[in-house]
């Protein structure tokens, strides 16, 4: 118990207590109260469909409930949960059920046990019910609902549309011997899928088993499984620059026919991740999560150094060095510097600041063509003006890193900001959550983000990653449908909204950012929706075509001489572009 309510320990004005103890309720607030008991059974009347009063309800909030935390109701545990007997509570169910309100599923192929859950009538009933009560509960506590902090905490008539419901559970169960098998990603979006595993269980009516690799690990295993003749794997995530690769090479299934089919509807996603799961004008992958990497900066830190957030490379490198106090443990940008992947992913998005994308892309209307990259277009562009200003740039940058740097990868930049090590970091919001979400990070609510900071010929722009889900091309053909099935409501907005309320931040859909209960959770979601509708998350920095792994690859490996003092910058930059050609000529595509 806390001191306010130990008897033992009294506090402040309240340490003795008047022989004629006050009433706990003026007769004001005791008349409220009456006023709102008598609103609440009316709220409660016209939103909920019972007919039973607190009997039905019983029974209802326990298949809420249960549906919330994916366990599983049978007919039996849901009579026993309403206090009645057998017979009168199987009546019940039976009413409740010939309202549309309870679905019953199969367990078996034979249809003789079944689960119930509530239906998608049910789910929305109770949500409109929840909005209304907790209007009801503002001026019984004085807050005025037509305040802003009245719309925030209570109910605001106008955003209740954008709300998005949970997700129902299918209709009819999938049927999947084994499960659904899925090979993903190990981030925050898809640990909070892991974590909801039991509710998705539930949702589909099967066992899900997942495998989570790292994104090196996870593109090796993606390409040892399309080798396969037959896929392990019913849906597997890829990084949305490897859908040119992975769908030349035939790994991935088209889903167009599907699309067509089903009239599914993708405007709803970030154009930019929907592009990136196209190749040759076919759509392989449905998006999962679009994660632009921006700059983090601790704006409490640069306001006590009186320095503006920076918006060019210049400025940036200015701040990092009047940020650097190595002596404090204080240091002033983090970044991914370690060999490999990390580091070409730096090297790609840096050469972007500087206008000029890794490949020979040609310019359109919103920068560069990556749909139709072909030939000439494809061949890396090591020895151009913006490969060597990028080099530079990253010398004079590591020298206000944290001493790590150059084993510094995607997650450990994150963790040196979050921790307060680094004053500033390039971050992708896919990591976020150790921001945003802990309340001891000194970053905690003192967070600001911005574009990548441009160079000269540089625009404005925020290059983007992600991952979508796909379908292996070698499935088995009998699990195809359900597959798909899975992958459409794995990506809908309600699972979307739901992996956010999870422990996720980011999503790839327009209506789950306009959502009122995503965007009270962090500043972050609105500040990447006003981009996406701006522009200016672009793909072509890590553009999703043949080969382009290979490129980013081979510049993590050749431009870590460079950082590490081995190597001259025009000497790494000409045998990254000696091995970069040599790689695309051999898959003959220029």
């Amino acid at each position: 118990m806390s001191d306010l309510t130990d008897e033992s320990h009294p506090e402040g004005p309240y340490d003795s207590l008047s022989e004629t103890p006050m009433p706990k309720l003026s007769n004001t607030e005791l008349s409220r109260f009456i006023d709102f008991i008598e609103q609440f059974e009316e709220e409660t009347e016209s939103s909920l469909s019972m007919k039973q009063g607190y009997r039905e309800m019983r029974m209802m909030l326990h298949l809420m409930r249960n549906h919330l935390a994916g366990r599983l109701t049978t007919p039996t545990s849901l009579a026993d949960a309403s206090g009645l007997s057998y017979g009168t509570a199987k009546r019940g169910i039976e009413s409740i059920m010939a309202r549309g309100l309870i679905l019953s599923r199969p367990r078996t192929k034979s249809g003789k046990t079944v689960s119930l859950h509530p239906s998608s009538l049910m789910i929305e009933e109770w949500e409109t019910y929840a909005h209304r009560i907790k209007a009801l509960l503002g001026p019984l506590f004085g807050v005025d609902p037509a305040s802003d902090s009245g719309r925030k905490i209570f109910h605001d008539p106008a955003a209740t549309s954008q709300v998005i419901s949970p997700p129902a559970v299918l209709s009819a169960r999938l049927e999947l011997k084994g499960g659904l098998r899925g090979l993903i990603h190990a981030d925050p979006t898809f640990m909070a899928m892991h974590n909801l595993k039991q509710q998705l269980e539930s949702i589909f009516g099967l066992a899900i088993h997942n495998s989570a690799r790292s994104i090196d690990d996870l593109l090796e295993a993606v390409l040892n499984n399309g080798a396969r003749a037959k896929s392990r794997y019913d849906l597997v995530a890829c990084d949305l620059p490897w859908f040119g690769e992975l769908a030349s090479k035939g790994l991935l299934l088209p889903l167009d026919r599907f699309i067509r089919r089903d009239a599914y509807d993708l405007s709803d996603f970030h154009p930019v991740a929907v592009q990136s799961t196209q190749y040759a004008g076919r759509q392989y992958g449905i998006p999962l999560q679009t994660t632009p990497e921006l700059l983090c900066y601790r704006k409490d830190i640069l306001e006590e150094a009186q320095l503006e957030p920076p918006t060019t490379t210049e400025e940036l490198i200015k701040a990092a060095r009047r940020l650097h106090d190595p002596a404090r443990g204080r240091y002033g940008i983090a970044w991914n510097a370690a060999r490999g992947t990390p580091l070409g992913h730096t090297f790609s998005f840096l050469m972007a600041k500087f206008g000029q994308p890794i490949l020979n892309l040609s310019r359109n209307e919103r920068g560069y063509d990556f749909q139709h990259a072909s030939g000439e277009e494809l061949r890396p562009m090591f020895q151009s003006d913006a490969a060597y200003r990028a080099c530079e740039y990253m010398l004079d940058i590591l020298k206000y890193s944290p001493p790590n740097i150059l084993s510094m990868a995607w997650y450990e930049r994150a963790q040196s900001y979050a921790t307060g090590e680094a004053c500033m970091a390039y971050c992708y919001t896919l990591l976020a959550p150790l921001i945003e979400f802990d309340r001891k990070s000194p970053a905690w609510g003192k967070t600001g983000y911005l574009p990548h900071p441009i160079g000269n010929h540089g625009r404005v722009i925020t290059p983007i990653g992600g991952y979508a889900l796909a379908i292996p091309a070698n499935l088995a053909e009998e699990r195809i449908e359900d597959v798909w099935t899975a992958l459409r409501h794995l990506t809908s907005a309600n699972m979307s909204k739901l992996y956010i309320l999870n422990g996720s931040l980011v999503t790839p859909r327009y209506s789950v950012s306009r959502d009122p209960e995503v965007t009270r959770l962090s500043p972050l979601i609105e500040i990447v929706d006003d981009m996406a509708r701006k522009d200016i998350l672009q793909a072509w920095p890590r553009p999703p075509v043949p080969g382009v792994t290979d490129v980013i690859s081979i510049a993590g490996h050749e431009i870590f001489e460079v950082l590490d003092g081995r190597r001259s910058i025009k000497k790494a930059l000409a045998m990254a572009q000696d091995r970069a050609d040599r790689v695309m000529r051999d898959r003959g595509l220029y």
